[in-house]
């Protein structure tokens, strides 16, 4: 289903529409502009959350990585 909506843009950002998309093309242009956009940004906005999370978490993962290097390092040297 379509929707038709009235929307206003900068001459300049026309004039670019433009030189994409014939008048014809301009909903389908911008419909994939849009949603390529939204993607974007969502990619970008995880990417953010996860490396916020991962420097929060960063000291704790570094002290569970070195507890378990010891219990490795004496396990092997026990097996000797």
């Amino acid at each position: 289903m379509y929707q038709r909506i009235n929307i206003t843009l900068p001459n300049e950002t026309l004039q670019l529409l433009d030189r994409i998309a014939p008048k014809g093309d301009r909903s389908h242009f911008i419909d994939q502009a849009v949603k390529y956009y939204i993607n974007a940004e969502a990619k970008k906005n995880l990417r953010d959350k996860l490396k916020q999370g991962a420097l929060r978490r960063a000291d704790r993962d570094l002290g569970i990585t070195q507890d378990w290097f010891n219990i490795d390092e004496e396990s092997w040297q026990n097996g000797k």
